[in-house]
């Protein structure tokens, strides 16, 4: 018995810097941006954000890898700046928001790359459908207390989907050649963080 907590103690010992060192941030909605373009018409590209959004990460600056990565969008809070778009991005044809009110994405791997930048790879799940995606992340800013006393940090990352691959398949041809909607969909998302304060 006295070996076994010998070697518990031991273990609790060993995990405490890794504890110590992992914080739980959230994403500030009013401080950050989940956008996106596609190419339409193939002559240029539109433009569009969601609206509403959340999410968290579970940062561990000592060892990167260990951290996770949550966030949740509400399809219908979609906005191109065009209300009759919208609403067809929100029909069946497209995010079919009354079958699929969400898309998320949930990380399963955290690498560090060149420079601070990371890339987290985890499941993005729209229309019902996961698939793998990849984040390119810029290097995560250090931290800042506001004059409210909240600490931030802050990113930006950004990958490319295929929409074919979520089931996202409408399109029309042109007669000079081409279709109305690009396939390749890029996603940027610029984020702000506020620090969780364990009370």
């Amino acid at each position: 018995m006295k070996r076994l907590l010998a070697a518990i103690g031991a273990m609790i010992v060993l995990l405490m810097p890794v504890i110590a060192c992992a914080s739980t941030w959230k994403i500030d909605p009013e401080h950050s941006h989940i956008g996106f373009k596609v190419r339409h018409l193939m002559v240029s590209n539109v433009r569009g954000n969601f609206e509403k959004f959340s999410g968290k990460v579970e940062m561990n600056d000592t060892d990167i890898a260990r951290s996770r990565v949550e966030v949740s969008i509400e399809t219908g809070s979609i906005n191109t700046g065009v209300e009759k778009r919208d609403e067809h991005l929100r029909s069946p044809d497209f995010f079919d928001v009354a079958k699929h009110p969400l898309m998320t994405f949930v990380s399963r791997k955290v690498a560090p790359g060149a420079n601070g930048r990371l890339k987290i790879s985890g499941d993005l799940t729209i229309h019902g459908i996961t698939r793998e995606v990849v984040l390119d992340v810029e290097p995560i800013s250090p931290e800042s207390r506001d004059p409210w006393g909240n600490i931030r940090r802050g990113t930006t990352a950004s990958a490319t989907i295929n929409r074919k691959d979520f089931g996202l398949t409408w399109n029309k041809a042109l007669e000079t050649g081409g279709v109305v909607v690009g396939d390749e969909v890029t996603i940027t998302l610029e984020v702000e963080l506020i620090k969780s304060v364990d009370k």
